[in-house]
């Protein structure tokens, strides 16, 4: 049986949801990606939804976000003429990258972190258990599988973050080759769900959902 504590992360089943001005598919705003236009006329990407103006939303999806472009539906849902630049996919995704990291830099600090694999390892068996593993995309799959391994060892069937590679993770926490880390429940490990799921429209294989069926190394 899961630990409560080891449960995955889930979104508010509350939250707001707003409808894609491309798609027309209505989606919780943690889905979606919000844009006002700025004074200059241009396209702003709002990720923390918090800039003044009339919100236009475009699903978390590069594809869509390109339709948006190219079909100027900015303009038709603003009403007016405005410029969207043609590379608003590549910002939205370096922004959602610099967003992860500064989550995570922040957990570490706030001790909602752990990093390191044996420090990972420990936590899985410690009383207070992580709820989420964070993997370096291009981390050996030899090491995840052990992490994956100790974590079954517990009975814990953990979210994974694994859509940052090494060299992100490690300006995350200002150190060197990253590989594992895992986050304690809460709501920087919330946050940076969101922002993973939202990055997963932009990336292959962002996050996957619960640990499943775990290879165990062969003692023998």
């Amino acid at each position: 049986m899961r630990s409560a504590a080891a449960q995955p992360i889930a979104e508010d089943d509350a939250v707001r949801e707003r409808r894609c001005i491309v798609t027309g598919e209505v989606l919780p705003e943690s889905r979606l990606i919000r844009f006002v236009v700025a004074p200059d006329d241009t396209v702003v990407p709002d990720l923390a939804a918090s800039l003044p103006g009339r919100g236009m939303w475009v699903a978390a999806d590069r594809t869509v976000l390109e339709r948006a472009v190219a079909k100027n539906r900015f303009s038709k849902a603003a009403k007016a003429n405005v410029h969207a630049a043609a590379d608003i996919p590549q910002r939205i995704e370096g922004l959602l990258v610099s967003r992860m990291q500064s989550h995570l830099g922040l957990a570490r600090r706030s001790g909602a972190l752990v990093l390191g694999f044996d420090t990972v390892v420990q936590a899985l068996a410690s009383k207070r258990k992580p709820g989420l593993l964070v993997e370096a995309s291009d981390g050996a799959p030899d090491g995840r599988r052990k992490v994956l391994a100790a974590a079954h060892a517990q009975g814990l069937d953990l979210s994974i973050l694994d859509g940052l590679a090494a060299a992100e993770l490690s300006v995350a926490f200002g150190r060197e080759n990253v590989i594992h880390a895992a986050l304690f429940p809460g709501p920087l490990a919330e946050r940076l769900m969101l922002d993973a799921k939202r990055l997963e429209g932009f990336r292959v294989r962002t996050m996957t959902g619960g640990a499943g069926p775990i290879p165990v190394p062969d003692e023998r």
